[in-house]
């Protein structure tokens, strides 16, 4: 797992501001609604796949109508909450803490959420939903970004390395990788160029591919302009991304398992693989808005969301690990192999999404976020 700052915000230059709310000490009935913001396939009510829906039931047992506004980024989470009229978000590790110093989100009570005693001990503290020791969310799920690619391009035998989508070579079907693999359309991604040259440069010295000095982060640049005159495109959504595989000749990619999931459902040749290098991943938190409006249905979702059969339901359609242990055994859909299949056990391999900033815990100073934003943008449009 990342190392983390002392005291989860201490490394964060406006970590002075955040000042926790008083979270409610009882609930009341509920306000007949719900608005959640949320990634593709984090909710589902039957609609793609009647077996998988745990908003229905939800709904008949607390008068809490469901309504969803998928994100693709996490940068458009943010700007969501930031905008307001939501209730929940399922924000990933590179948006959370911004979201706690933004203050759009606020402090959880932990004691009106009866499940919270079930979750993994390893994330129950985590440092993206934690800030001195007061809880600023519900963990939900959490997996890996994997290598998912074309079994006929590689000849049935997975990629070792992630070199297939950094840099141009020939793959096992005798043609190049030029304009046959995707990137992630989001500045995190930079953390996977850095993550890539941990292993391939280790005389840069990064120790944390979130953490990056001025040269590990022009190193990192350089690859990723180096990457580009290979890419066909920059990939954000889950379902572009599908339809790029079946039809537009893309053969591999950095991807979630949600992605091989519905390519494999509808019979591809599709794999996914867990690189030499490793990877990077994401641990989502439910977390509630500062301003809710339904805070009563907000707190009867959260709770929702930790059930064993909840959490093995959304991890089997998604293709990633519960926050709940207990959903790992007897969930017809996840099948007691699936939280192994998923990533259980690499959870200390993965180097899960987290917002850079210039007070770091492994060097003296490091490249911030807003420089990774602008950059990226940059590296996209070939500059």
């Amino acid at each position: 797992m990342l190392k983390s700052c002392t005291a989860a915000l201490a490394c964060l230059s406006f970590a002075t501001q955040v000042i926790a709310a008083e979270p409610p000490k009882t609930l009341g009935r509920g306000e007949g609604a719900v608005s959640i913001v949320a990634w593709a396939g984090y909710i589902e009510r039957g609609e793609s796949d009647k077996n998988y829906d745990w908003v229905t039931g939800f709904e008949k047992e607390t008068g809490c109508k469901v309504s969803v506004k998928t994100a693709a980024t996490s940068d458009e989470m943010v700007a969501l909450m930031n905008e307001g009229g939501f209730d929940l978000v399922t924000a990933s590790g590179d948006a959370s803490l911004r979201l706690v110093a933004g203050k759009r989100v606020q402090p959880i009570n932990t004691n009106l959420i009866p499940s919270w005693k079930n979750l993994d001990e390893r994330l129950k503290n985590a440092p993206w939903h934690t800030v001195n020791g007061v809880h600023y969310g519900v963990p939900y799920l959490w997996g890996p970004n994997v290598l998912m690619y074309n079994t006929d391009a590689f000849k049935d035998q997975a990629p070792k390395s992630w070199n297939v989508v950094f840099e141009e070579t020939t793959l096992p079907d005798g043609k190049s990788n030029k304009g046959r693999v995707q990137a992630y359309d989001g500045p995190i991604y930079i953390a996977d160029a850095a993550l890539y040259l941990m292993a391939h440069k280790p005389e840069l010295g990064i120790k944390d591919p979130y953490e990056l000095n001025e040269d590990q982060y022009k190193a990192a640049l350089e690859l990723l302009r180096g990457q580009r005159k290979i890419v066909s495109r920059y990939w954000h959504d889950a379902m572009i991304q599908t339809d790029d595989f079946k039809n537009e000749g893309v053969v591999a990619s950095g991807s979630w398992p949600f992605q091989v999931n519905l390519l494999q459902a509808d019979k591809r040749k599709i794999a996914s693989t867990f690189p030499d290098e490793g990877a990077t991943g994401w641990a989502d938190t439910t977390m509630l808005h500062a301003d809710s409006e339904h805070p009563n249905c907000a707190y009867m979702w959260l709770e929702h969301s930790l059930q064993a059969k909840v959490q093995g339901d959304a991890a089997a359609w998604f293709g990633a690990v519960p926050s709940v242990p207990a959903a790992c055994k007897g969930d017809e859909l996840l099948t007691d192999s699936g939280c192994a299949t998923n990533g259980y056990d690499h959870f200390d391999k993965i180097k899960f999404w987290k917002t850079p900033v210039a007070k770091c815990s492994t060097q003296s100073e490091c490249v911030p976020y807003h420089r990774w934003v602008s950059d990226y943008i940059g590296v996209i449009g070939g500059r």
